[in-house]
């Protein structure tokens, strides 16, 4: 786990404002994976099996989860990259799931996506400022000398000089790659972006200046992001509130601070408890958990946690659990009942 400057309760800003820019309604993807000597479908990867969120406006809502869990899957199916088997998403109030190709390019403007390889995701053809210009190209947007004026604003916006806009990518350092490429993201004025680990790949304290930049520019613009990652200690610095997934599931979700202090669910404790402790004199009690995260081809019945989770009973190999209230603004889908764990 990343340990980020400032990372106590308290120093995240609050929520800009109200109102629901993004959600996303029972969203399921499934794989087809062909087998046999017609190469037919007869089993499918469950990648997201029946998400649901909502992502306010100017809050940072972070999916938290193993490798595999389909949090990644979960950001490109709220981009319209990849097509979702079943479920809705609600963008700034209209419904894009089955949006015309055309139809999406135009919804495009109002969400982007930042990526996470700041090299791969860049053109090595292209300039840094022809690759900050493509988006502007694409709508028409700022023609001749202003589409340049602009550019150069977006570089100063990320921390670039506009010096820069003539140099190909290898020419920067990775962090400086990721800022071209939210310089990128910002070039239409969206009000959504979604974030896919866009700071594993970068130092560490590289990561801190990435991660205030993006908070800085959250509070200029009124972004909202939904911000996808395994570090934990990124999480706990820059998130409003947390999903935590398990095998395609939501499991909990809660404010920042209550799954940080008071998980619920025994999948979010594990995660807790299996993070790093900076301070060696602090001894956390770790939960062990045992056996391997099963196939996604194959879920267990009931809840999909039981085959790993201590407090297991017959109830969880039966029925799988809905999400339901356990706090002020904390949901859980477990079948113990409150404090019982």
């Amino acid at each position: 786990m990343t340990t980020l400057p400032n990372s106590k309760p308290g120093n995240v800003m609050s929520v800009a404002s109200s109102g629901t820019l993004l959600e996303v309604r029972n969203l399921t993807k499934h794989f087809p994976v062909p087998s046999g000597l017609l190469r037919r479908a007869k089993r499918h990867v469950r990648a997201v099996d029946g998400v649901s969120f909502a992502l306010n406006r100017g809050e940072t809502l972070c999916i938290v989860g193993e490798s595999g869990c389909g949090k990644s899957t979960v950001g490109k199916l709220a981009m319209r990259l990849m097509e979702p088997t079943a479920g809705e998403i609600i963008l700034e109030g209209q419904d894009i799931t089955a949006l015309s190709r055309a139809e999406m390019r135009l919804a495009r403007q109002q969400i982007q996506m930042v990526f996470q390889d700041p090299f791969a995701c860049l053109n090595p053809r292209l300039t840094a400022g022809q690759i900050v210009a493509e988006p502007l190209e694409n709508f028409g947007m700022f023609p001749g000398a202003a589409r340049r004026e602009k550019v150069a604003e977006l570089f100063r916006k990320v921390g670039l000089r506009p010096e820069g806009i003539d140099k190909l990518p290898h020419e920067f350092s990775g962090g400086q790659r990721q800022r071209i490429g939210i310089a990128r993201a910002l070039a239409l004025g969206p009000r959504t972006i979604i974030a896919d680990e866009p700071v594993s790949a970068l130092d560490v304290s590289v990561q801190a200046q990435v991660l205030n930049l993006m908070k800085d520019l959250q509070e200029e613009l009124g972004l909202s992001y939904l911000f996808i990652s395994h570090d934990l200690g990124v999480v706990e610095y820059i998130a409003h509130r947390v999903v935590v997934m398990y095998l395609g599931r939501v499991v909990e979700i809660g404010g920042r601070d209550a799954i940080f202090d008071t998980p619920r669910h025994p999948y979010t404790r594990a995660l807790m408890s299996a993070a790093p402790v900076p301070d060696p004199r602090n001894k956390a009690k770790r939960m062990i958990l045992q056996g391997d995260v099963p196939s996604p081809m194959n879920p267990p019945p009931g809840c999909r946690f039981h085959t790993r989770c201590p407090f297991a009973f017959d109830r969880c190999r039966r029925e799988e659990p809905v999400l339901r209230d356990v706090g002020v603004g904390q949901q859980m889908a477990c079948h113990l009942d409150e404090g019982a764990v």
